[in-house]
C-alpha cells in the first residue's frame, strides 16, 4: 500500500446540538462533528409527538399556507362582486 495516500482517521467527538450528548467516535474529519438530533433527542426514539423545527422550515410553511388561504378569499370575493356587477349590466 502506498503510503500517505489515505487520510488520518483520528478519535473524535460527535456532539448533539438539541441535547448536548456527546458521543466518542474515530473519523477522517477533524475536530468535533455537530449533528442536529441523536437517538437520545429525536422524536423517532424518544417517542414523543414534536415538531422538529430546522431554521424556521415550519413556520415559513405556515407563513406560506395562510397566505394561501388569504389569496383563495380574496380571489372567490372577486368573482363574486365581478358575477354580481355582469348580473346587473344584464338587466
Amino acid at each position: 500500500m502506498k503510503q500517505g495516500l489515505h487520510p488520518r482517521y483520528v478519535e473524535t467527538d460527535i456532539v448533539c446540538g438539541t441535547c448536548g450528548t456527546t458521543y466518542k467516535t474515530r473519523s477522517t474529519r477533524k475536530g468535533p462533528i455537530k449533528v442536529e438530533l441523536c437517538a437520545h433527542c429525536h422524536p423517532f426514539y424518544t417517542g414523543e409527538q414534536r415538531i422538529v423545527d430546522t431554521a424556521g422550515q415550519v413556520d415559513r410553511f405556515m407563513r406560506r399556507m395562510q397566505l394561501q388561504k388569504e389569496t383563495a378569499a380574496k380571489a372567490k370575493k372577486l368573482v363574486a362582486a365581478a358575477a354580481t356587477t355582469s348580473a346587473e349590466d344584464e338587466e
